[in-house]
């Protein structure tokens, strides 16, 4: 599978240069051909570092009395006819379809980062489109028949002290929210970001939010609360439309 990635200072008329014929025009039908039910990743967002390629699969269903021949999806972001950024299957090998007159067809994407993304701007809300051709040679494309959400991979840091403590005394629980850059290959601290405070009573396997901190101008966290029990620490971000959640590890304090 070949992925395309378009920065935004290219048109999209010189974009789809590059994909394959059915991608090139607008929505088309012909004949009793139908494309439905688009889902990206079972649904789920697809979270990108800056390094580890990630693989996910993109499913629709095709229909034709005839059966189907083979079939292709397309993911981008921005509109169809002038896209900032463009994943296509161009090779009919790598989208498979079942027998059938109603197939489901599966296209295997493969995300490297360093080559296919190359700006944070590709973060956020992208449309899926998808195209089949029939074995009596009829065809359908539509280009917007769901979405999805690319998003910027998240870390969390955790550390409390002092351990152990006294009971009744002030426990610190430092961290840090970070997040992938696809400008610069790096994590950068996120600023401005509500992130919560967790307990888990030892014993116990459900945590509670005991408090809302915001991320400084460096992504760094600092909370303090009272010692009264063994437990464990941890922060969790929700994450945005642009960014993954995130929870730390936790750090276990004994409470004297």
């Amino acid at each position: 599978m070949r992925t395309i990635a378009i920065g935004a200072a290219l048109s999209g008329a010189l974009a789809f240069t590059a994909l394959s014929v059915p991608a090139a025009q607008a929505d088309t039908v012909v004949g009793d051909t139908t494309v439905s039910n688009i889902v990206v990743n079972g649904g789920k967002d697809v979270v990108i570092g800056t390094t580890n390629k990630v693989t996910f699969k993109v499913t629709f269903t095709a229909s034709d009395p005839s059966g189907i021949e083979d079939g292709e999806s397309y993911l981008y972001k921005g509109t169809w006819s002038d896209p900032t950024a463009f994943w296509s299957d161009d090779r009919d090998e790598d989208t498979t379809c079942a027998t059938g007159t109603k197939a489901t067809c599966t296209t295997t994407y493969t995300i490297i980062p360093e080559y296919d993304l190359h700006y944070d701007a590709h973060a956020g809300a992208w449309r899926a489109g998808a195209y089949a051709k029939a074995n009596d040679g009829n065809s359908a494309k539509t280009t917007n028949l769901g979405g999805f959400s690319l998003k910027r991979y998240s870390k969390l840091t955790v550390n409390a002290s002092p351990e152990p403590v006294a009971k009744g005394k002030t426990i610190t629980v430092s961290g840090k929210l970070t997040r992938a850059s696809w400008d610069d290959r790096k994590y950068h601290g996120y600023t401005n970001q509500p992130v919560k405070l967790q307990f888990r009573k030892a014993g116990t396997s459900t945590y509670s939010t005991v408090k809302t901190v915001h991320t400084n101008s460096y992504g760094n966290l600092k909370a303090t609360v009272t010692a009264s029990t063994d437990g464990y620490w941890r922060y969790y971000f929700p994450g945005t439309s642009t960014t993954a959640v995130a929870k730390s590890t936790s750090d276990f304090v004994d409470v004297k």
